[in-house]
């Protein structure tokens, strides 16, 4: 740990490039494993909620390892951070749902638009934070390729409706979440006596995420799970359908550890900016591996709705104030 008033050593070009190689590798390889168990399964809740139940064990293994310090956290903290948790349960259980009712490669599709809904969020949630103007315009390329994207030659618009509102929910989650959650993290973050790193931070939201999609699972799905689960069995096994869950659950918990590392070392910005490229290798793996079919105006549409968040991340960043001269 540094001492006050010293400057942190910056990140190794070395060590941030590994970073988003297993940021990359672990999102693509999880959303392989994902559509796979939801292919095998119709309880999707269920599937989201088990995912988040490997990254527990793995915190909690941790912890108790003493690889890791344990959160020191007060019920106040704990309490602060439940929003936060709520919005990150919705999130992910929103790109999980999107995944299941249509293609992976919709789903990315879809959500190059969270720029829009965080930008809304931002102007509608105090306190207000207002982006360049060139950011805003950057929106409408992105609306635009989406819009493109949805239109299949000679068909018209054709949208899958369950999966644009899932994954929209998951948009807007995401978005709530970053704009709640960047005051609550950095003052945990910044008190060395709670033990909340990076690691620390995704590992105690991911568990409080999980409490809230136990009741999800409840109302929607548990009075049928066994029934769902012994029809699901028979036709994959029981064994495939474990090791899909429990595998896709490992790359969530391992991708996002890595993405909150890479954005502790660099600033959103830049973390926004890598992440939008994620989904193109996650749309084109998708594409093959359950081949899923991109017609010319899905292609055309996405990488102008990706290419529209690669500029909105490149200019919503404000320009540093001015310093007067002494």
């Amino acid at each position: 740990m540094s001492k006050p008033g010293t400057a942190t050593a910056p990140a190794s070009p070395v060590k941030l490039a590994t970073l988003v190689g297993l940021w990359y590798a672990g999102n693509t390889f999880y959303n392989i494993y994902n559509k796979k168990a939801l292919n095998m399964i119709e309880a999707h809740w269920f599937v989201a909620s088990a995912q988040l139940v490997v990254g527990i064990f793995i915190s909690l293994a941790m912890w108790l390892s003493g690889v890791r310090k344990t959160p020191n956290l007060s019920q106040s903290d704990i309490m602060a951070c439940m929003p936060i948790g709520l919005f990150a349960c919705l999130a992910h259980c929103g790109t999980v749902l999107a995944s299941a009712v249509g293609a992976v490669s919709f789903a990315q599709i879809v959500k190059a638009c969270e720029p829009v809904f965080a930008a809304a969020v931002g102007v509608l949630v105090p306190p207000m934070d207002v982006k360049p103007v060139l950011a805003y315009i950057m929106l409408i390329p992105i609306v635009g390729g989406v819009g493109l994207a949805c239109i299949k030659e000679g068909k018209g618009v054709d949208i899958n409706v369950p999966a644009f509102l899932f994954a929209s929910l998951a948009n807007a989650a995401a978005s709530l979440k970053g704009k709640l959650g960047s005051s609550v993290t950095k003052s945990l973050k910044s008190d060395p006596s709670k033990n909340m790193d990076a690691a620390n931070v995704y590992g105690v939201m991911n568990m409080i995420s999980f409490m809230f999609t136990i009741p999800f699972v409840v109302f929607t799905e548990l009075p049928t799970l066994s029934e769902t689960f012994a029809k699901a069995a028979e036709e994959h096994g029981s064994s495939e359908i474990i090791k899909n869950i429990v595998i896709s659950g490992l790359f969530f918990y391992f991708y996002n550890e890595c993405a909150f590392a890479f954005t502790s070392l660099v600033g959103s910005v830049t973390s926004s900016v890598l992440n939008t490229a994620k989904r193109v290798i996650i749309i084109v793996v998708s594409s093959i591996v359950f081949n899923e079919a991109m017609e010319r105006n899905t292609v055309i549409g996405s990488a102008i709705a990706i290419c529209g968040t690669f500029a909105y991340s490149l200019t919503s960043k404000k320009p540093a104030p001015k310093t007067k001269a002494a």
